[in-house]
């Protein structure tokens, strides 16, 4: 019997070994890019998850920042440096440009017009549905520092969370899907 009870509980340990690597119904995506066809795409894969019942985290760094700054904020008090990344980076989603095909800005613009005329929603609209739909927003903390983005000059998003890589790898370590933007 003392025989039998050591094997079930060797068994015990190795299931609770296994549960720990299940992959969870998740969706983790790093949001590097600033530029409008990456953020769009980013935020429709973050939405179309959500509305097949996954749980979505999106981490912000670097230029993906950029789309989250909110364009009628402003902090003042700033040094050189951090006042020079807020005036030549875009400010908030309606700035971001087209990475590729851009034309000086005409390329965008009739991205958007298009987008428009096939009611495809907007990327302000897309980051509203998405903390609509519950998708998680991280913003990386360094990427903030870096540039001199303030918490206060962000967007009002439910939940946005400032952290940083550990948490992001925190929750994209058992998340069936990863990608990178």
């Amino acid at each position: 019997m003392e025989d039998l009870q050591k094997q079930i509980d060797e068994l015990k340990a190795q299931m609770s070994g296994f549960d720990a690597k299940v992959q969870s119904n998740k969706l983790s995506m790093i949001v590097f890019s600033g530029d409008l066809d990456k953020a769009l795409a980013a935020f429709i894969v973050g939405t179309g998850a959500v509305a097949m019942g996954m749980e979505v985290v999106m981490f912000f760094t670097f230029w993906g920042t950029t789309m989250l700054r909110a364009k009628d904020k402003s902090v003042k008090g700033k040094d050189p440096v951090s006042k020079m990344f807020g005036a030549m980076l875009p400010k908030g989603a309606s700035k971001l440009k087209l990475s590729n095909m851009n034309m000086g800005g005409a390329g965008t613009a009739m991205m958007k017009s298009l987008m428009k005329k096939k009611n495809v929603a907007s990327l302000d609209e897309m980051i509203e549905m998405a903390g609509e739909l519950g998708v998680n927003i991280y913003v990386c903390e360094m990427s903030m520092d870096l540039m001199g983005f303030e918490p206060k000059e962000m967007v009002d998003y439910p939940g946005l969370t400032y952290c940083g890589v550990a948490k992001f790898l925190e929750e994209a370590i058992d998340s069936k899907i990863q990608l990178f933007l």
